[in-house]
């Protein structure tokens, strides 16, 4: 009866791995670490947006369909839709809706335009070009209480520094705090003034990405600089173009802070007539001044609402215009 030999190999038991059960539990914290880790980092931004705009957004829809009792300062008995009803047929409200779309246009849209002028500009082999980049972006740094002291000073009726060059050359004053289309007039431009040159670098960070071997082979095929710059430069930065005026329209829809500290009635609600009163405007005198804590979050719902609507419709006229020229 013959037996077989074993190598050492087959005889010996199979070694534990170092360590034992402290490398396995480092293993299973290292696979959860690459799980979990990414949702950590990103954790901040949705624990803050949910307390700083998730709920008050939620809150500000529970209280526009209940009364708000100014007296005890406490939420009062469910009204419904009654709230909205006084706010669609407030004629102040209404008012301030088109002071908003007014103000909305003459700002966005020359800014958008500007901008991206400007940023074709800064684009080029310009000397300095980094003093020039920097000096756009100087006007958003400044606080806004600053450039509306700038402002008003150009802009005042009695002894505006425009007012003054008009009568220079026989022209009559403009009333600026007083005629309703002067006073949008000016208060775009302290819009325009300061956000101009934010969005001129936006655009110009766009345009440095586009390849330059799409100029080098348009300039072979005879193209200028304007044809390059529209056949081009403008479809490679669409993306960015609708970014920004997305974003253009959401903060031109909630313009707050120039016609707040451009009115130098005592009161500050938009001119004597609420002739420059802005939505966002109307929504602080309710809730803050006035204490209707319901009608103003009725009129925030409301606003709400239309600046989705109108977001949502320039997604799809972009959208449809990319496809088009697709």
């Amino acid at each position: 009866m013959s037996t077989q030999l074993e190598s050492p190999a087959e005889a010996a038991p199979a070694a534990a791995p170092a360590g034992g059960p402290r490398l396995v539990r480092r293993q299973r914290l290292s696979r959860w670490d690459l799980k979990l880790s990414p949702y950590l980092y990103i954790s901040p931004f949705f624990v803050l947006f949910g307390l700083v705009g998730l709920f008050p957004l939620l809150y500000t829809g529970y209280l526009s369909v209940h009364d708000w009792e100014r007296l005890y300062y406490q939420r009062g008995e469910f009204v419904g839709l009654e709230n909205y009803r006084f706010v669609l047929t407030d004629p102040v409200f209404i008012k301030s809706l088109v002071n908003t779309f007014s103000i909305f246009v003459m700002s966005s849209v020359p800014q958008v335009v500007a901008a991206v002028c400007i940023a074709a500009l800064l684009d080029t082999h310009l000397r300095g070009r980094t003093f020039w980049r920097m000096s756009v972006l100087l006007p958003f740094v400044v606080a806004p209480t600053a450039a509306v002291l700038i402002f008003g000073s150009l802009f005042a009726d009695k002894y505006g520094v425009i007012n003054a060059m008009l009568d220079g050359v026989g022209l009559e004053p403009i009333r600026w705090h007083v005629d309703r289309w002067w006073s949008h007039f000016a208060i775009a431009g302290m819009v325009n003034w300061r956000w101009t040159g934010y969005n001129a670098l936006i655009f110009l960070a766009a345009m440095q990405a586009v390849p330059r071997d799409l100029y080098e082979s348009a300039a072979l095929d005879g193209a200028g600089r304007v044809r390059q710059f529209l056949s081009v430069t403008l479809p490679m930065i669409r993306p960015t173009m609708i970014f920004v005026i997305v974003t253009s329209t959401i903060g031109g829809l909630q313009i707050f802070t120039e016609p707040r500290l451009f009115d130098d009635t005592p009161q500050r609600e938009g001119g004597p007539d609420h002739q420059y009163m802005t939505s966002t405007l109307y929504i602080y005198v309710k809730g803050i001044e006035d204490q209707f804590y319901g009608r103003a979050s009725a009129a925030a719902w409301v606003l709400f609402l239309i600046i989705v609507g109108i977001a949502l419709l320039n997604f799809a006229i972009t959208r449809y215009f990319t496809r088009r020229s697709s």
